[in-house]
């Protein structure tokens, strides 16, 4: 029997070499990645069946990847692997297309059960935070616009500004002149009221674009 295919992406080596290892008894990990952009280039080579990612990555964070990763290729399968508990990422993930989310302090088999699940074309949720994503979903169910109103190239440069790179650099990673990246900048500065690069890296803290 042929095993379900599985690309794996987090920006910790170890952790990606660890969920290798409890895998591949079972399934094939066809690769790996430790940040979005990464991940986005290797994913659309090798087609796998799911894709296993954390949310808190460098150049592009993995909500934003999933994002792209849904738009390019709508038939994978996503499953977020994260740290992050607070019920709104996970109403956001699932907004955006995810299939599974689970916490790294699961147990091993949950991961397992989540692979699997998803796979037969349901959606897993850990039980770790299943009610308070409910409950966040009916409090405030038209919410994913409200928190982030920014297009997905000015968080982006958002993040990558924030991460300390220079308008050269973003420009260099995104394939744009640093003049649109500073368009960008203070567009966004002008439409959030923020008055200052210090104030533009705290609202991403706060959002969620860097972790």
């Amino acid at each position: 029997m042929k095993r379900p295919r599985i690309f794996l992406a987090d920006d910790h080596c170890i952790i990606l070499q660890a969920f290798r290892n409890l895998l591949e008894p079972d399934y094939e990990v066809v690769g790996t990645a430790t940040d979005g952009r990464e991940m986005l280039a290797k994913v659309s080579k090798l087609n796998p069946d799911v894709v296993v990612l954390d949310i808190g990555m460098p150049n592009l964070n993995g909500l934003d990847a999933a994002r792209k990763l849904r738009k390019k290729l709508p038939e994978i399968k996503i499953v977020f692997l994260t740290m992050n508990e607070d019920p709104d990422m996970v109403t956001e993930a699932f907004r955006i297309g995810a299939n599974g989310y689970l916490l790294k302090n699961s147990d091993a088999t949950e991961l397992y059960q989540a692979i699997d699940v998803v796979l037969s074309g349901g959606s897993y949720i850990t039980p770790h935070i299943t009610q308070g994503m409910i409950s966040s979903f009916i409090k405030n169910p038209n919410a994913e616009n409200t928190q982030r109103p920014l297009t997905l190239r000015q968080r982006e440069v958002l993040q990558l500004l924030a991460e300390g790179k220079t308008m050269k650099e973003v420009a260099a990673v995104l394939f744009i002149t640093p003049r649109t990246v500073a368009f960008h900048k203070y567009k966004m500065m002008d439409d959030l009221d923020l008055k200052s690069n210090s104030e533009l890296i705290q609202y991403a803290l706060k959002h969620g674009v860097v972790c």
